[in-house]
């Protein structure tokens, strides 16, 4: 199963949210899934690393926008690299392919690509994926968001996420919902 894993730039090698995302990305690629990233820094380079490393496939999204912006191109563990030239399509590109989604923790660019996401689900524009959010911070947005703004989602939309507070958790979602999808 194509696994995007989603999350900030910021963490680096030796941090506790980069080794969060290598574990993600070892024990996803361990599993054998296929490891979709945005192909770059911090988490998306940490889950690339770590599926490596387990032995899976990497697949990068990256854009001319970013490398411009940044100065920099796909992170070393990506071992197929799809190339766009907007960030928006390179967005688009990964919720697009993936069959289940991990959220971890990240800035507006993360938030972002879980509302599109999550909204393309509410409207039926792809087949039912599982978006699995980890950490604390994720369910305190979504509970502050569900508090003040749930009335607008129906009560089905609302659960079309799902929490873990670790990385173990997180797993064992996307395995569970990869081994009922195979008995489709």
């Amino acid at each position: 199963m194509k696994v995007a894993v989603y999350g900030g730039a910021a963490p680096k090698p030796g941090e506790p949210a980069y080794e969060d995302a290598r574990q993600l990305g070892f024990l996803l690629g361990q599993s054998g899934h296929t490891i979709m990233t945005g192909g770059y820094i911090g988490v998306m380079e940490a889950a690339s690393r770590g599926a490596n490393e387990a032995g899976g496939h990497v697949i990068g999204s990256t854009c001319t926008q970013i490398e411009e912006w940044r100065g920099t191109k796909a992170n070393a563990w990506v071992k197929e690299e799809w190339k766009h030239e907007t960030l928006r399509d390179r967005m688009y590109a990964l919720i697009d392919e993936c069959e289940a989604a991990v959220m971890m923790p990240g800035g507006v660019g993360t938030l972002a690509e879980l509302a599109v996401m999550w909204n393309e689900e509410i409207i039926s524009m792809k087949p039912a994926r599982m978006m699995v959010l980890v950490g604390r911070g994720w369910q305190k947005t979504i509970e502050a968001f569900m508090a003040e703004l749930g009335s607008y989602l129906k009560l089905h939309d609302q659960k079309r996420v799902y929490f873990a507070e670790d990385i173990q958790t997180a797993v064992d979602l996307i395995n569970q919902f990869a081994t009922e999808n195979q008995k489709s």
